[in-house]
């Protein structure tokens, strides 16, 4: 089969031959349909998540595909199941780490990877969906979406009215933009360096468009989320927090980065200011993909926008090189046709 391999950091990935093994206790196949790309990939291939001993491996962790095969213990999926492909830890076994055969030689990769023809994935990461539901959808909910909507659903306590910047406007910054006014967040601020990013943005719920925090001039924000990960765009943001404000960071920092808070003496302002990480938005699969299935099929979720672009699997550099410039929002890989 085919499939998307990172051999060396900092470098075009690789499309490969590769074998699958026999599937380990709490392992499915899965026949991969379409796979979305996150920034959290780029990272990857800088070497940053401390992935760099365990080259190569596959690519992907936000995917869609039908069940081929289930290993013993199985239980939560069967063949010929429609499932979302997520990194957030769902019901089932947690199964081994998975082995393909490359070049002769055996091969380990993560739990769950999407960008190949098949992938061995564990089984508490898929979760089964009715066979009608889009294949896009499936696939932006294993990360992208159940992210940003678990995120202003369980992490921040938006409150109907609270003002909310997000940094940002790529694929989670747009389920962002839409989760937030969804809430009744206002205004909805949405910042991005790319003001070619503007009207998307708008059509996603946003309110305002600015290339620039600094570019806010009707007071501060309750709610700030930075998706970049730039130390001093999270620096710049901090001093736009209001007295019970709170920052969200989605996008990591490169490690060894620090963030820099000016005139510290202001965090202590109000009622307190707050500083966290988001946890995949404390995302539960089982829990959380039926319900934003149901709100898409209700009409309230609209992925038209959010998805800009489709490419092949032979084309994923290109496709990457895309996601690098900023200009995009989530960013798709076709794999295979529905039967």
């Amino acid at each position: 089969m085919k499939a998307v391999l990172l051999e060396k950091l900092n470098n075009p990935l690789s499309i490969k031959d590769i074998d699958l093994t026999e599937l380990k206790i709490g392992q499915v196949l899965v026949r991969n349909l379409v796979s979305g790309l996150c920034g959290a990939q780029l990272h990857e291939i800088k070497g940053f998540k401390g992935n760099e001993k365990f080259l190569p491996h596959l690519m992907g962790h936000e995917g869609c595909g039908i069940i081929e095969d289930i290993g013993k213990g199985v239980s939560t999926v069967k063949k010929g199941d429609k499932v979302v492909m997520h990194w957030r830890v769902g019901d089932g076994i947690e199964a081994a780490f998975p082995s393909y055969i490359y070049d002769g030689k055996i091969i380990s990769s993560g739990k769950v990877t999407t960008l190949s023809e098949y992938s061995i994935v564990s089984e508490n990461r898929v979760t089964s969906v009715p066979f009608e539901t889009s294949s896009s959808l499936c696939a932006i909910l294993g990360c992208s979406l159940t992210t940003a909507l678990g995120v202003i659903d369980n992490e921040i306590s938006l409150k109907f009215g609270e003002s909310i910047a997000i940094i940002g406007c790529g694929g989670v910054g747009l389920n962002l933009i839409q989760g937030a006014s969804m809430k009744s967040a206002y205004p909805v601020v949405a910042i991005d360096n790319n003001k070619n990013k503007k009207d998307l943005c708008l059509k996603c719920g946003a309110n305002i468009f600015l290339e620039d925090i600094e570019q806010y001039d009707n007071g501060e924000f309750d709610i700030i989320i930075d998706t970049t990960g730039v130390p001093s765009v999270i620096s710049n943001a901090i001093s736009k927090l209001s007295g019970n404000g709170r920052l969200l960071l989605v996008g990591q920092p490169a490690p060894g980065k620090a963030i820099e808070i000016m005139n510290a003496v202001n965090m202590f302002g109000g009622s307190g200011k707050t500083i966290f990480a988001t946890q995949g938005g404390k995302t539960a699969p089982q829990r959380d993909i039926p319900k934003y299935i149901k709100l898409f099929n209700a009409g309230m979720l609209d992925i038209d926008n959010l998805i800009t672009n489709y490419f092949s699997l032979d084309r994923v550099n290109d496709a990457f090189d895309l996601l690098r410039s900023g200009d995009a929002g989530r960013i798709m890989i076709k794999i295979a046709k529905e039967e």
